[in-house]
């Protein structure tokens, strides 16, 4: 059975989240919502439609998901040929892959999104699949997207690793059967990352890939 490296994009290996915030509080802002920016920076990670509702509460009309999120999408896409990947984020991809590893994505974004992440990580020749909101039911925390990366490389939870930037990353891979490494790139706490369910927590893709051989990834092979 091959192993796995499971990979979260925004914020782990593409430094996009502090672009996120702002899209969101301005979708947020013509919709009439004040919602602080502190607070949308701790949601981001969710899903589109679970990010709102996770800010503005469950009971919110349907039809005003759908406008808040269409007009952060449209403010997001004006970065999409200027998104950045982390330093060593393309080298720690291949690093794994020549280990061995099939590398799978498990993100939130999907289509024209999704594309710009890719061009910008630009590791496309090692990549075997991406488990993308389109492919699940249910988004993080709910395991659904780690176990469809799972099915996407063929492997069991105890032959891979899950890495994000995120509680809602935590969490998901922790309820998939999946280890969960941190990197604190995306800008939320160590120990808030630990709480979710962390084994080890790094700086960013570039220091994983310096202690690689000490990470949980080589307690894996």
């Amino acid at each position: 059975m091959p192993h796995a490296a499971l990979f979260d994009v925004d914020g782990t290996l593409a430094d996009t989240n502090h672009l996120h915030v702002p899209c969101w509080w301005e979708a947020f802002r013509q919709a009439g919502h004040r919602v602080a920016m502190r607070d949308i920076h701790q949601a981001i990670g969710l899903g589109s439609g679970d990010l709102i509702t996770h800010l503005l509460g469950a009971d919110l009309d349907e039809e005003e998901v759908e406008r808040i999120g269409a007009a952060h999408k449209t403010l997001y896409a004006t970065y999409f040929d200027r998104l950045a990947a982390f330093e060593g984020a393309g080298d720690l991809l291949r690093a794994l892959a020549g280990r061995g590893r099939r590398i799978v994505l498990a993100t939130s974004a999907s289509g024209g999104e999704l594309a710009a992440l890719r061009a910008a990580v630009d590791a496309d020749d090692v990549i075997a699949g991406t488990a993308s909101s389109d492919d699940v039911s249910e988004g993080k925390p709910a395991p659904e997207p780690v176990e469809n990366a799972l099915d996407i490389a063929g492997c069991s939870a105890a032959e891979a690793v899950f890495v994000g930037d995120s509680v809602w990353d935590m969490r998901a891979a922790t309820r998939a059967g999946v280890p969960a490494v941190a990197v604190l790139s995306g800008g939320i706490s160590r120990s808030d990352l630990e709480e979710a369910g962390a084994v080890a927590v790094y700086q960013d893709v570039a220091d994983l890939l310096a202690r690689l051989d000490s990470s949980p990834f080589a307690r894996t092979e």
